[in-house]
Formats: C-alpha cells, structure tokens, sequence
C-alpha cells in the first residue's frame, strides 16, 4: 500500500474506532469495533504482521498490569473498603458541604493514586453520590470532583492510570524514583483544583444541613491491609528488577482467594472484573495508533516537539500533549507521543503524562475515564452541563497543567532525571 492511502486508511481507521469509543452504539464494548479495526490495519497493508506483533509484546505487561488492578480494585469494592470511606467521609463532613468536597478531594486523590482513575469513577462517585445524599448535601461539586480527581490524581504512581504505565515503560525510571519525580506535581495540580473548586461552587457551599446518622459500617482491614503491601511490593520488584505486574497479581490472589472461601465473590464476577473487552480494546487502539504514526503523523509532531528538558520545553510538551488529548483522546495521545520523546528523557516522557492525564478534564472526549464518570451520573438521575462542565475545565486545566509542569521541573533540578 502507498504511504498516502495508508496515512489514509489508518487515519479514518482511528477516527472511527475513537467515535465508536465515545458513542458506543448499541451499547457495543469499545473492542467490538477496534479489533476488527486493527484487523483491517493488518490486512491492508497500513502496518506490517512483525510491527502490529511487536506492538502488541510491547503492551503486553502494562494490559497485565492493568488487570491485575482492576479486579484488585473490585475485589476491595466487595470487602466494603468504599463503603466505610464514604461513610467515614459522611461523619467527617457533618452536613457541612466545604468539608465534604474537601474530604472527597482528599479520598478520591488518594484511591485514584494506588487504586487507579477506574476505583474513582466506577467505585467510588456513586458512594460520594450516597454520602452527599446521607448528608443532605447537593452532590453537584464532590461528583465533579470525582472526575476531575480520576485524570488529575492519576499521576503520581505507575498504578494510578494506563497512561501512567505506559509513560512508566518507556521512562527507565524505577517504581520509587517515577513517584519520587511525580509527588511534587501530584500536589501542586489537586491543590490548584482544589482552591478553583472552592471558588467555582461557592454558592453551593455556603449551607450547612443536618446529617442523617446511620451506623457505620466496620473497615476491612484485611483489604486494606493487602493493598498497602501490594503498594511495598510495586516498591521491592522495581528495585530488584521484577515486573510490578507480579505484586499488583499477587495481592489479588490473596484477596481473591479469602472473597471466594468466603463467599463473597464468585469466579464469574472476578472474570468480569478483569474486562478482558477493554484490554482487547488497548491492544487493538495501540496497534491502530502505530500504524498512524509511522504513516506520517509521527514525523510531523517530531518537527515541533522540543528536544529538550528545560522548563519552556516541558511547558510546550505538556501543553501539545494535552491538546491531543483532547482530540484524539488521552490513551492514543500517549501512545502517539512516547516514541518521540523518549529519547529526550524521563522530564519530557513525564511532561507528556502530566498533559495527557490533566489535560482530559477541559472535554468529555479528553480520556475514557470522563466519559465513563458521564454515563454514571446519568445512571443516578444527574444531568451534566456541557457549558458548565467545559467553564470549569478552562479554569482548572491550564492553572493545574502548570503548576504541575513547574513542579516537575523543580523535582527534575532536585532529584535529577
């Protein structure tokens, strides 16, 4: 095939396979049109058999991972891990709205970072949901703070969001000194949302109500527990040289095995937990967006990307990945850009996952995650305003994509790349 028709085919082949993402016609999985799209990309030439194969050995670990932490995740949802946060959260707000979202700011950061962006938006906005109820609080801010904080909040640890994982592979860095680097940038990004937050509903936060007191119900200990020693276990197997994927599988197992002994979950419903149609998606998306890139796209983002980490080169990076994010979506976003700064270093592979997973919060088609968090509100009777929902993104991203970049090129000068 001739580079012009397969620039073209690949092209119309990844429009297609993103529109049917957002849309989802008929209710159809996300892989239900990506495989036989990369099917086709295969068969007409758009990308050779080894680089389609090649493509898909390189993602093969991060869908691995990815796994194992989805169904981690359920696993803790089963235990009733979110169901004592959010009833911690209801006591600790006490009917007061600036405590709740400030809680929720807080508990949603913290379970976006070791549990992932999907805990976040699948498992813990409808809690938020029932404990804004329960507090006789309207849920409008802590809701939207569940999806800003599941694309904001993800950037501290490789765990936190598939992006993170790729951006982790093609790094070099270890677990510790990837956390190291993003902690800083972590910070400075939720506190930016936080304070926008506090202005943009202030209306809606200036009452206070009279809880509902309900009994709370017990922490699960043994959950909790097996997630932080799967957080020291990511930490151990990056230093040794091992695969994390083989912590996030092994806290699993032990979590899956005493659900199953004891009843509480059942083989099936960890099978679907596991989403094998969304990993069939990830790979098919990937090798969709190999074939785009090295059909022309990826030498002309080469000529305008900085070969350089310094602090406007970073800004300039970050800002390019975002607005990609935002039309083509925050997974092929990245998918598209590591290969092209890689080379540069860990402060340009890092400035790329800071504008690919803060960037998604100014559209609904920016990441995977905002589109899910859109259908589960819908789900609890909730309209979502475009006009509002994309007000608060011009004011959150730019001043969060910032200070966050900043933030990196202050940890790169102190810590080193």
């Amino acid at each position: 095939m001739s580079g012009w028709l397969a620039e073209g085919v690949s092209v119309v082949l990844l429009v297609l396979v993103l529109v049917c993402a957002v849309v989802r016609p008929w209710g159809w999985p996300e892989a239900v049109v990506a495989v036989p799209a990369a099917l086709v990309a295969v068969l007409t030439g758009a990308i050779g058999v080894p680089h389609a194969w090649d493509e898909v050995v390189r993602l093969a670990p991060v869908v691995w991972f990815l796994a194992a932490v989805l169904v981690l995740a359920q696993l803790c949802a089963d235990e009733g891990l979110f169901r004592a946060c959010g009833a911690w959260l209801g006591r600790w707000a006490a009917g007061r709205p600036q405590r709740l979202l400030a809680g929720v700011f807080g508990l949603a950061s913290v379970i976006t970072a070791v549990l992932s962006l999907d805990a976040t938006v699948v498992l813990l906005t409808p809690v938020v949901f029932a404990t804004a109820a329960r507090a006789g609080v309207r849920p409008k801010a802590p809701v939207y703070a569940c999806t800003h904080l599941s694309n904001t909040a993800s950037t501290l640890l490789p765990v936190s969001n598939l992006t993170n994982l790729l951006a982790f592979a093609a790094s070099g860095l270890s677990f510790t000194r990837f956390a190291g680097l993003m902690a800083g940038p972590w910070v400075v990004a939720v506190l930016a949302e936080y304070v926008v937050f506090r202005r943009f509903f202030a209306s809606e936060l200036g009452t206070s109500t009279e809880p509902r007191h309900e009994e709370a119900p017990r922490m699960p200990v043994f959950a909790l527990a097996t997630v932080v020693a799967t957080l020291a276990g990511f930490v151990v197997t990056s230093a040794i040289g091992v695969d994390p994927a083989w912590a996030a599988t092994a806290g699993t197992a032990v979590l899956a095995v005493r659900a199953l002994a004891g009843r509480r979950t059942t083989a099936g419903k960890i099978a679907k937990s596991v989403s094998v149609p969304f990993l069939a998606f990830v790979l098919a998306l990937g090798i969709i967006v190999k074939a785009v890139v090295d059909n022309g796209l990826g030498t002309a983002l080469a000529r305008v990307i900085p070969d350089h980490s310094g602090l406007l080169a970073l800004l300039a990076i970050a800002g390019l990945a975002a607005v990609l994010a935002n039309l083509i979506n925050n997974l092929p976003a990245v998918l598209v850009l590591l290969p092209l700064v890689a080379a540069t270093g860990p402060g340009a592979v890092l400035a790329v996952l800071l504008g690919v997973n803060i960037g998604p919060n100014l559209t609904y088609a920016g990441s995977l995650a905002t589109l899910l968090w859109r259908r589960i509100v819908h789900q609890h009777d909730h309209d979502v305003d475009l006009g509002e929902f994309t007000k608060l993104g011009l004011l959150t991203v730019p001043a969060s994509l910032a200070a966050a970049v900043v933030a990196l090129w202050g940890s790169l000068q102190l810590i080193g790349g």
